[in-house]
């Protein structure tokens, strides 16, 4: 009921005053005329003085806006006593008004409804296994909480058991999601389902919905008013306006030329169709996902030239990964991992996370570490199922084929995690920070949308940015930049071109400010970068962003051609009127029906404008079921890998044919299924999204390479029974086991990038 009652009084002025010239017009057919002019003479009295009040305000600010020409037509209107005329003035330009006010409180009311609805208590197990209910601001990490159904998820924490969630209102994915037990799932999004166990991961203050929730209310607190468009109209068309109206009084003698010209000059294809094309492109972009806080901060994302994006967590995912477990000659890559993320599971550290993470995806059984002791910034040691466990640096010389792993790393970009027990080093878990799979494809719809220079800044190293700025294919990458050296790039882009900043971390902050458009990615990052960004991504996928520009571009778009018409139509009707063509009453309803057909055209902003094309269910459905193989399939890579390293260094080994014929077995009973699937399956459903079947027609002769290099090391299978490899043909079996590796991963990734990215399905497992 409050929202009623604010939107009546919002919108109460508006009313009043079309009610009194209906009123006016009543009296008016009721033969009492004079009755009926004072009635329209005092509309136009109530809208003229807080039109000069606003307009003198804004001259002693040395602001100079389309305002002052409703002022003049009000003004005249009544002085040559054109009441009915001055009337239908002051109710197009209330109608501005509100309109333009509602604009404004148009751009933060989803960021007010996240406010409303924030969680203020949690469900809390005690020790002794009752619940109690205690305030948000006493949860801390490591509580066991209860999350009942229909609650707000209170804190960021893992699902203890599985979970149905709506998470519509913080990421704008319309279906219901399902997370399994063990799994993150982020403060702010609705249980939909049973009750369900949280273990706290991060306090009330740190987590992901109270970051947004600051952001309501400082985006709530801000009075600065919108930057019209309309008022940059005003530099050329106010002065012409005045010109014109001067030179019909001064050439016919009649003041009521002037106000003729003044009346169907009056700015309401501007002040309407303005607001209401960003009111629609602010509606729509929060419905992606992306929060905007301003009118004025849409309008500059439609005239972005230049893109500005840091690399860790904004085009990458911003936490490290398990890429590849190498283990010394002789050892178990599944072992070595279990270990590693056994000892690792009651670490805090991020790149233990990760480990465990892995080894949980991958169904290994952890063991509870005992004497387990963490020595900050070298490693965790402990015991595992009774044998010394120690995961972090590796303490001593190495051995030749540790320098080897180094090597490998090192060229990577990876970071390298030891595993050792009391003998010395069993292996390495090199760790990653993937490239967004929605990344390149972003990049290029970022382009299609007007961006025309993108430029990656990072701190990381300069190998590793050139790296991910290749993958994704940015124009230029500054490396080992600080803070101070992001403003200081940022400052001088701006100086070129309008220019948008995106980060996520505390460092990025600053440069986020600096920028004429800040975009903070508000569901990963700090809530120091969102606190101070003039939009927020509250979803973690980047492809929001591409979706933003273009909807804003597009509305800004509607707003100047739905203005530029408006005017030119204003012009021919002054022009009539500077000749004595179109009295004041007339041009009043003129402009009336002006304003009718740029308000249709500016309710175009409403839709369109995406480029992308929206995936069906069924498609979608078909993504999420291929995509969540990868996993199983990039694991047939490691031990394909694996295998082709142990032909090449130790092709007489008894244990070579028996590792081949294993990995054949698992390339020919779940690899090659799998891409016979996608070919019957996925592809041809693609053909819709993608434009075209000819879209998927080169991964449809990467599946063919695929099954050629199985087949052609089965080949070499078939003609060694007896078990020994000849050494003639080991080279050609080798570029046939490579040549697997690369053209498989390669497909892996493209599958990723160009398809898996259009299933709008957030936070899915990775599967890289």
């Amino acid at each position: 009921m409050r929202s009623r009652r604010v939107d009546v009084r919002e919108w109460g002025p508006l009313i009043l005053l079309t009610l009194a010239v209906l009123a006016g017009a009543g009296l008016w057919f009721a033969g009492r005329r004079g009755a009926a002019d004072l009635v329209w003479a005092a509309v136009t009295l109530v809208a003229l003085a807080p039109a000069v009040w606003t307009t003198l305000r804004q001259l002693w600010r040395r602001q100079f806006g389309v305002d002052v020409i409703a002022v003049l037509a009000l003004a005249g209107a009544l002085l040559v006593g054109e009441y009915l005329a001055g009337a239908v003035i002051a109710v197009m330009v209330a109608t501005g008004r509100a309109l333009e006010e509602y604009a404004q409180r148009r751009a933060t009311r989803d960021l007010r409804a996240l406010l409303e609805r924030a969680p203020r208590q949690a469900r809390r197990r005690t020790p002794d296994g009752r619940i109690e209910v205690v305030p948000l601001d006493r949860v801390a990490v490591g509580d066991r909480l209860v999350v009942g159904p229909g609650d707000v998820v209170p804190v960021d924490g893992t699902v203890e058991e599985p979970a149905t969630l709506d998470e519509s209102v913080v990421t704008g994915e319309s279906q219901l999601v399902t997370r399994a037990a063990g799994e993150q799932v982020a403060s702010g999004v609705v249980n939909a389902g049973a009750g369900f166990g949280l273990r706290a991961g991060k306090s009330a203050a740190e987590s992901t919905y109270a970051g947004i929730v600051r952001l309501a209310e400082e985006a709530t607190a801000r009075k600065a008013p919108m930057v019209r468009l309309a008022d940059r109209y005003a530099a050329a068309f106010v002065p012409f306006t005045l010109v014109l109206a001067g030179l019909a009084w001064l050439l016919s003698g009649e003041f009521l030329r002037a106000v003729a010209v003044l009346v169907v000059a009056t700015p309401c294809p501007l002040l309407l169709a303005t607001p209401i094309a960003i009111v629609s492109g602010l509606s729509r972009v929060a419905r992606r996902g992306v929060l905007v806080r301003d009118g004025g901060s849409l309008e500059l994302l439609g005239r972005a030239r230049t893109l500005l994006l840091d690399k860790t967590g904004t085009l990458t995912a911003g936490r490290p990964r398990a890429a590849e477990t190498v283990v010394a000659p002789g050892g178990d890559r599944d072992e070595l991992l279990r270990l590693a993320a056994s000892v690792e599971q009651l670490s805090p550290h991020v790149l233990a996370a990760a480990l465990v993470r892995q080894a949980r995806d991958q169904g290994l059984p952890l063991a509870e570490p005992a004497e387990v002791t963490e020595e900050p910034g070298r490693g965790v040691t402990g015991r595992v199922d009774g044998r010394l466990v120690r995961v972090g640096q590796l303490a001593g010389e190495p051995p030749e084929w540790a320098h080897r792993i180094r090597e490998r790393a090192e060229l990577a970009g990876r970071s390298t995690v030891w595993v050792s027990d009391e003998h010395g080093p069993l292996g390495a878990i090199l760790l990653e920070d993937p490239v967004r799979p929605d990344a390149r494809r972003t990049v290029r719809r970022l382009r299609e949308a007007g961006l025309d220079r993108l430029v990656m800044v990072t701190g990381d190293r300069p190998r590793t940015a050139h790296q991910v700025a290749q993958t994704v294919g940015v124009d230029d990458v500054i490396a080992q930049c600080s803070p101070g050296e992001k403003v200081a790039r940022v400052k001088a882009e701006s100086g070129r071109a309008v220019t948008v900043m995106v980060g996520d971390g505390v460092n990025d902050a600053p440069a986020l400010a600096e920028a004429h458009v800040g975009v903070a990615m508000g569901a990963t990052g700090a809530t120091a970068s969102a606190d101070v960004a003039d939009a927020v991504l509250t979803v973690d996928r980047l492809d929001r962003l591409a979706d933003a520009v273009e909807i804003a571009r597009y509305a800004r778009r509607i707003a100047v051609q739905s203005a530029t018409v408006g005017m030119a139509l204003a012009v021919v009707a002054m022009v009539v009127a500077a000749a004595g063509g179109l009295p004041p009453v007339a041009g009043a309803f003129l402009q009336e029906g002006i304003d009718v057909l740029v308000i249709l055209n500016a309710l175009r902003a409403l839709g369109g404008g995406l480029r992308r094309r929206e995936v069906p269910p069924h498609t979608r459905e078909l993504l999420d079921r291929y995509a969540g193989q990868h996993g199983d399939i990039r694991d047939v890579l490691a031990r394909l890998r694996d295998t082709a390293d142990l032909v090449a260094i130790r092709p007489t080994a008894p244990e070579c044919v028996p590792a081949l014929r294993e990995v054949h077995r698992r390339l020919v009973d779940e690899v090659l299924p799998h891409e016979a699937a996608e070919e019957r399956q996925l592809y041809p459903a693609l053909a819709g999204p993608l434009g075209s079947e000819e879209a998927t027609s080169t991964m449809s002769r990467a599946h063919v390479e695929i099954s050629r290099l199985v087949d052609r090391i089965g080949g070499h299978l078939a003609a060694h029974p007896d078990g020994l490899l000849r050494p003639d043909e080991v080279p050609d079996l080798l570029a046939a086991l490579y040549g697997l590796d690369a053209v498989l991963r390669l497909h892996l990734a493209q599958e990723e990038e160009d398809y898996f990215s259009l299933s709008p399905a957030e936070d899915r497992p990775d599967t890289r």
